[in-house]
């Protein structure tokens, strides 16, 4: 697929430019705390909070901003009443969109998601209208400077690795959940920088989108992740990277 782009790799390159910490912490703190309640403050016992607090720490997130976090997490600390939703939809062309959220207000968020969905040529559906198109997935995003794809199958299937995609500037290491940690340990130990890691959905399938649609669907999941209350936008849209704003 060298030459295409979909939302993940997008994703990464805006990333790799997205200075808005702030906004970056906040959410952040929300996943942190989100995963201390429901899991346990002990990130040795609880795989979802270790994994965010790495995520922070690699944001260089200050210590006591985590500690707090968790603290409001398991009660030792007053916080606000965080619930996690998802919100489900189509695009421009048909492209499948899921939106994780973590809100303190069901209805004013739901109300703005589908605003955004509107506004953008897309509509919101009903729960279960596209999660049947995604599976849980590790995805270890690395620069393919870093490595061969032959190195890379050596060191990560080696390691359980389910796949190793071409995702244009990028390759894309895919595993089970149950592998994740294993293989991105493998993955460093080997030497190799790794640009992005986490447990995400990942399209089962892609959807080709050029010109007006394009432009519409990339729009649609820029607005939906610069939503506060937004933690992940997931998409199976495929865009081919001559099209692409020189931005993206």
């Amino acid at each position: 697929m060298s030459g295409h782009s979909k939302w993940s790799t997008i994703k990464h390159k805006k990333g790799a430019a997205d200075a808005k910490r702030g906004r970056m912490f906040t959410k952040l703190i929300k996943e942190i705390t989100i995963a201390a309640r429901a899991g346990g403050g002990n990130p040795e016992f609880n795989p979802r909070l270790r994994s965010a607090v790495a995520e922070a720490k690699a944001s260089n997130m200050p210590s006591n901003n985590i500690e707090r976090a968790i603290k409001k997490g398991t009660g030792e600390l007053e916080g606000v009443a965080y619930e996690e939703l998802t919100f489900e939809g189509y695009g421009a062309g048909g492209v499948a969109v899921m939106v994780e959220v973590i809100t303190d207000s069901r209805n004013r968020t739901s109300s703005e998601i589908r605003k955004i969905f509107s506004k953008h040529g897309g509509n919101m559906g009903e729960v279960g209208c596209v999660g049947w198109m995604f599976q849980n997935k590790g995805s270890i995003l690395i620069e393919k400077p870093a490595a061969t794809e032959e190195r890379l199958m050596e060191v990560a299937l080696e390691a359980g690795a389910e796949d190793i995609r071409d995702d244009g500037d990028l390759w894309n290491v895919v595993t089970d959940p149950a592998a994740f940690p294993a293989v991105k340990a493998a993955v460093e130990q080997a030497g190799i920088p790794v640009q992005s890691a986490k447990v995400e959905r990942v399209p089962q399938n892609t959807v080709a989108v050029a010109g007006k649609e394009a432009d519409q669907v990339l729009r649609l999941a820029e607005a939906l992740e610069d939503h506060d209350d937004v933690q992940n936008v997931y998409a199976n849209f495929d865009i081919d990277e001559s099209s692409l704003p020189a931005e993206a």
